[in-house]
């Protein structure tokens, strides 16, 4: 397996308890995102380094780049149609552009000011956003919050084949420590993850992270000044 690992106590330690943020393993070049598929599609992907086969580009297609996120959505790998994980590594320019492009999947209206506004952003934007619950290893909701990506269109089509960097499969890793998320979670290791950086202001605001430093009234203001800015161009 190419992800690199490291014992889930040492990094809980370390990650943010609360808030938004997104947690990923990353580089340089790329990004590593997780998908669960049935057999056929994610056998497909892992052998031919792209998605195609029974793989739809007409249905919107969600991605997590946390590993806990998408082992909570799948059970581990045991729910139906959810069998195979993969671990998908991104042209890092393409992760930052999906960012660029997500509106939020449902009004937010200290972004998008009106809802004729967010309307506008939706049907101009081949990507949607989400913010739920981060869950622990046993499936525990925990106060920080996740982010998903949901993929359609132009973006989903490229996604699919343009910035892919490689497709594995890590079932078998799953299977493995499937059994070791249980409390006390000694044993418990999971692909290494950091807080990942966003660095344009304008995408932190749209999405709400929180950037190191930042206050919660530094990034409403900048909420403020984004919708501003967008009326007036």
């Amino acid at each position: 397996m190419n992800l690199i690992t490291e014992p889930y106590l040492s990094q809980n330690a370390r990650w943010p308890r609360s808030g938004r943020h997104i947690l990923a393993q990353f580089d340089a070049d790329s990004v590593v995102i997780y998908l669960a598929y049935r057999p056929e599609i994610g056998h497909f992907a892992a052998r031919n380094g792209y998605f195609g086969g029974e793989f739809s580009l007409s249905r919107m297609s969600w991605v997590k780049p946390n590993f806990l996120w998408m082992m909570y959505r799948s059970g581990w790998g045991t729910k139906e149609g959810q069998e195979v994980t993969l671990a998908v590594r991104l042209r890092r320019h393409a992760f930052n552009e999906i960012l660029r492009l997500a509106v939020h999947s449902s009004f937010t209206p200290e972004v998008y000011g009106t809802q004729e506004e967010w309307r506008r952003a939706v049907a101009g934007s081949d990507v949607r956003l989400q913010w739920d619950p981060d869950h622990g290893p046993a499936g525990n909701p925990l106060e920080r919050r996740a982010i998903q990506l949901g993929l359609r269109g132009d973006v989903l089509a490229r996604y699919a084949r343009e910035w892919l960097l490689g497709v594995e499969v890590i079932s078998d890793f799953v299977a493995e420590q499937r059994e070791n998320a249980k409390a006390p979670y000694e044993r418990l290791v999971t692909p290494r993850e950091e807080v990942y950086p966003v660095a344009d202001p304008l995408v932190v605001n749209r999405l709400g992270v929180i950037r190191s430093g930042q206050s919660p009234g530094t990034r409403i203001l900048m909420r403020q000044e984004a919708i501003h800015e967008s009326r007036d161009t």
